[in-house]
């Protein structure tokens, strides 16, 4: 799974990357501990454009009566998205990028104590996304999910899972600017994509902040 997320490129640099209109509501950057049900910049196509908008990271379902009303779906399962009540309408119509500068996956050592590792590229990741509008009477978010697949054998050292990473020729598609075909980007990203190493278990606690939780840890 991808559930805890680094974003430290500046807005303007996030716009520019991916030539996309700025929203005014933005939320603030850097942000070394983004977790779930935090609002989080993402791309989307809309009126013809590229936006840049601040999105909910959990995906709510239409049918939810309100935010807690089912589980936290921060995750899309690459597998079987297209089958799934919550996810199908979206993985065809809503599709949308989360910039990121890098997430943390999760070990256990014998103890079962866990230990955080921080997973980076030398460029900023773009990982595909899905989106919903979500509202019931007078509250309303636009949500997100992180699609995942299996691991590639990098990751899998650390984790069976990761999230789809767009590489830059496949943005338009994944977004619909394209026409169809979106569904064969989702696989692992190339194996000398990412390099991981360990950093400080604080960053275990939601509460933790700052650029230290992605320097390297001994």
């Amino acid at each position: 799974m991808c559930g805890r997320i680094a974003i430290t490129l500046p807005t303007d640099a996030m716009a520019q990357m991916f030539a996309a209109m700025p929203a005014n509501n933005l939320p603030n950057v850097p942000n070394y501990n983004v977790c779930p049900t935090t609002d989080i910049h993402v791309v989307m196509a809309a009126e013809g454009q590229r936006q840049l908008v601040k999105m909910r990271w959990g995906f709510l379902p239409h049918w939810y009566k309100t935010p807690t009303d089912g589980p936290l779906l921060i995750n899309a399962r690459a597998e079987t998205i297209a089958e799934k009540p919550a996810f199908r309408t979206a993985c065809r119509t809503r599709r949308c990028i989360v910039p990121v500068s890098g997430f943390y996956e999760w070990t256990k050592d014998e103890a079962g104590k866990r230990w955080p590792w921080y997973i980076h590229s030398d460029e900023p990741l773009a990982l595909a996304s899905i989106w919903q509008d979500w509202g019931q009477g007078e509250e309303t978010h636009r949500t997100c999910a992180v699609v995942t697949t299996g691991a590639n054998e990098t990751i899998s050292q650390i984790h069976h899972r990761m999230p789809v990473i767009l590489a830059e020729r496949d943005w338009g598609k994944w977004l619909g600017e394209e026409g169809h075909g979106a569904a064969p980007l989702m696989t692992a990203a190339p194996e000398d994509l990412l390099s991981f190493y360990a950093v400080d278990p604080k960053v275990n606690s939601n509460r933790a902040s700052g650029p230290e939780l992605i320097e390297p840890f001994d």
